[in-house]
C-alpha cells in the first residue's frame, strides 16, 4: 500500500489540475506516480518540467529512457524499470536493447559510455573523475551531454526514490529487477 495518498485527478486542487491535465495528455492516463507526488503541486511541477525539458534534450529519449532503466535496476526501484521499458521500447529500442541497458551494458560504444558514466555517478555519489569524463568526450560527448546525462541521474534518482519511499503501486507492465555484479 501506498504510504501517501494517490491525487484523484477528479477532484485535485487548482494547483495541480493544470499539471495532471497535462500529463494525462501525453499519456492517455495519469501513471500513479504523478497521482502521489501531486501531493505537492511544487514537487510535481518540478518533475514534470524535468521530464519535458529532458525530452527535448541532445541525448534523445532512447537514451534517456536507456539511462533510466540501468538507474532503476541499481536503485531497484521496480516502478521505474517498468516504465522506462515501456517508454525506452516506445522510443524505438529492442527488448534485448533495454534488457542489457538495464544491466549497463550496450553494444554501442557511445551509448555504453553513457551507462557507465550515469551508473558511476549513481554508485559513487557522483564522485567522477577526469578519466571518466575524458572516456565521455572520447565516447563522442561534449560538454552539454556530460551535464545533460548529470540531469538525467538525478531526475531519475527522484523518481526511484518516489516509488521506493512512498511505495507507489505499479500501473506499468511488471519487469524483473536485475542481479549486478
Amino acid at each position: 500500500m501506498t504510504h501517501v495518498n494517490l491525487v484523484d485527478p477528479a477532484s485535485s486542487s487548482a494547483a495541480v489540475k493544470p499539471t495532471l491535465d497535462k500529463i494525462n495528455g501525453a499519456f492517455g492516463v495519469i501513471p500513479n506516480m504523478f497521482k502521489a507526488v501531486a501531493n505537492s503541486s511544487a514537487a510535481l511541477n518540478s518533475m514534470w518540467g524535468s521530464f519535458g525539458a529532458l525530452s527535448g534534450g541532445k541525448l534523445g529519449s532512447r537514451l534517456g529512457e536507456e539511462i533510466a532503466v540501468a538507474i532503476a535496476n541499481v536503485n531497484q526501484c521496480e516502478y521505474c524499470l517498468a516504465a522506462h521499458t515501456a517508454l525506452g521500447r516506445k522510443a524505438g529500442a529492442s527488448i534485448d536493447e533495454i534488457a542489457a541497458a538495464q544491466v549497463g551494458k550496450s553494444s554501442d560504444p557511445r551509448t555504453q559510455a553513457a551507462l557507465t558514466f550515469a551508473l558511476k555517478v549513481v554508485r559513487d555519489r557522483a564522485g567522477v573523475s577526469d578519466t571518466d569524463i575524458a572516456a565521455l568526450k572520447a565516447a563522442g560527448f561534449d560538454d552539454e551531454g556530460v551535464v545533460e546525462i548529470i540531469a538525467h541521474v538525478a531526475l531519475n534518482l527522484f523518481t526511484n526514490y518516489v516509488n521506493v519511499a512512498l511505495n507507489v503501486p505499479v500501473d506499468f507492465p511488471a519487469v524483473q529487477l536485475k542481479r549486478v555484479a
